[in-house]
């Protein structure tokens, strides 16, 4: 078998789980369309609680229908952009859907973002509606944009009674001792206020076709696999396919069934698609959170009875050690997702040791609208995120060319699917270096270095962008990182490489030691706990100490900016 047949032959299907096929039926609905048939059949049970407060899907979806028509009014239709510019909270889901039912497009942006940044994507999608937290209003100032019209709105909205504990604990926390927009610029032209609109407005917004194939649903931003920040254009397929692909690749989901713990944020594509849409697609209740309060989650979850809870690897290397962790009965969840990042192996040890459950790990990007890849059900394995779900085909080739790579071997991951983007808004340069024809069919460039085994699991490596080259060796970033993380005194580690003529890049290592070695552990004693462990070639040359390294929106390394800073040096 040549080794383009062996992916194509997709050896990973003799370990799905019972009962899921190989291909799926995508239904050709909209996002609206697909949300008006869960509230249908579960009107009456809870779509959201917030700190206490329930929301039925009955009244979601004419809240969302209220703010659709606003929108209608206020000039939004099919084919405009709607940036949302909020904090997880009800009225995240209502503008999001609400954008959706006139055909407009939703661009998500961080929270975090510096003014600059929110230019940019305001100015780049051409976003004409913003919906934006009151305490996120300075900043839109600041950036010097002036979309049509910003609707503003507050946590406390939709808070219980302040009087109460947890309501009085939750705006403090989302709002961090920032200053909520002051009411002189309320009055202003093209300023509205969220919940004036939704009790000036019927719930009767105009109707509207869509094409579920060709009508963009989402414009998130990405790095993408190359170059500065761009949009991937999401179809509302993108999104209808994903939901349906994981549900049937994990069926142990059942529909309006379950309650999933909604913290991670929405912007990012993770907690946009994973869990806010396809919780909802699903009729599950989704307990929300403005800031991922680890005691109030733990909390919540037997509260509320959680059935599924998705993270991300530095949280569950916080749980496994935190001392509250033992409150939950973790065994009794029927999904605990680990994506965004890679999962060390000691992490996962030490979490099945404390908890007796199992963390199914998952890959994707925001070009494959979130995801691609799981374990399947009670058949993890470690060191892997997993094999394709239904519909989707994955394949490693050369790195720097279109040469299928025999199974074993690392290079670069591409796919085939109906989850995967239309291409990136406004970039057709970039599309052109990511996707490509293979015998009269499209395949993505990933951008990452991966490879298969003869299972069909799939194996993560680093990024391209990430391998560092010393001495004419390749040396994995991550493959570093792991040994660093199986000393008992690192806490954090970020692996880069510094440019040197003589030998290419030296490798250097950030390192946060635990609280206790701090002063106490040298760098030398580093490198040699690394020499035990690594060929001598991978071992890092320089390692610095640090109090805490840069994270992304999701909480990872930031290897970008540990290498900016080393070439900025």
């Amino acid at each position: 078998m040549n080794p383009k047949e062996a992916y194509l032959s997709k050896p990973w299907l003799k370990y799905y789980s019972e009962g899921v096929p190989a291909d799926i039926d995508i239904p050709e609905l909209s996002v609206p369309e697909l949300f008006d048939q869960i509230a249908g059949k579960y009107g009456n049970r809870t779509a959201l609680i917030f700190y206490g407060k329930k929301i039925s899907y009955r009244e979601l979806k004419e809240s969302v229908d209220r703010m659709a028509t606003a929108l209608a009014d206020l000039g939004i239709k099919k084919g405009d952009a709607v940036a949302i510019y909020l904090l997880n909270s009800p009225q995240y889901v209502i503008a999001y859907f609400a954008a959706l039912r006139l055909g407009a497009k939703v661009t998500p942006i961080s929270p975090v973002y510096t003014s600059i940044e929110v230019k940019h994507q305001i100015t780049d999608s051409e976003a004409r509606t913003i919906v934006c937290q009151d305490i996120l209003f300075d900043n839109l100032e600041k950036a010097g944009v002036h979309p049509e019209s910003v609707i503003l709105t507050s946590i406390d909205e939709y808070l219980p009674a302040l009087k109460k504990w947890f309501g009085k604990s939750a705006r403090a926390k989302a709002y961090g001792g920032k200053t909520a927009v002051m009411t002189e610029s309320i009055g202003r032209p093209g300023i509205y206020l969220f919940q004036e609109l939704l009790k000036k407005y019927p719930p009767e917004p105009p109707p509207v076709t869509i094409d579920p194939r060709k009508d963009l649903a989402a414009l998130p931003y990405t790095g993408g696999t190359t170059g500065l920040p761009k949009a991937a254009m999401l179809t509302h397929r993108n999104l209808v396919a994903l939901q349906a692909q994981a549900r049937s690749f994990w069926p142990i989901i059942e529909e309006g069934k379950e309650v999933v713990m909604a913290f991670l944020p929405f912007f990012h594509i993770y907690g946009q698609v994973v869990v806010m849409i396809a919780g909802l697609a699903q009729g599950s209740t989704l307990v929300l959170f403005t800031t991922p309060d680890i005691d109030e989650i733990l909390s919540a979850m037997e509260r509320y009875q959680a059935s599924g809870f998705y993270g991300v690897p530095t949280l569950f290397e916080y749980l496994k050690e935190y001392e509250k962790t033992d409150r939950v009965n973790w065994k009794r969840l029927k999904l605990i997702v680990c994506g965004a990042d890679t999962l060390h192996e000691s992490t996962i040890d030490a979490w099945e040791k404390r908890t007796g459950s199992k963390i199914y790990e998952g890959y994707g990007m925001t070009e494959t609208t979130s995801a691609s890849h799981g374990s399947p059900l009670g058949r993890p394995k470690k060191g892997s995120f997993g094999v394709p779900m239904p519909n989707i085909k994955a394949a490693i080739i050369d790195k720097d060319g279109t040469e299928f790579l025999p199974v074993g071997e690392v290079g670069e991951l591409i796919m085939s699917g109906p989850n995967i983007m239309q291409g990136y808004w406004k970039r057709p340069d970039s599309t052109k270096e990511v996707m490509m024809e293979i015998d009269g069919e499209t395949w993505m460039r990933t951008g990452d270095l991966v490879s298969m085994d003869e299972e069909g699991y799939f194996h993560f490596f680093d990024r391209k962008r990430d391998l560092i080259k010393y001495k004419g060796y390749s040396v994995f970033a991550r493959h570093v990182e792991e040994v660093l993380y199986q000393h008992p005194q690192i806490k954090a580690a970020g692996v880069v490489g510094v440019p040197d003529p003589a030998v290419g890049c030296l490798i250097k290592a950030y390192v946060v030691l635990e609280s206790e070695a701090r002063g106490r552990i040298s760098e030398e004693e580093i490198i040699c706990f690394c020499k035990e462990k690594l060929a001598h070639y991978k071992v890092p040359k320089i390692v610095e100490f640090r109090g805490e390294l840069p994270k992304t929106d999701v909480g990872k390394v930031s290897r970008r900016e540990l290498r900016e800073e080393c070439e900025e040096a």
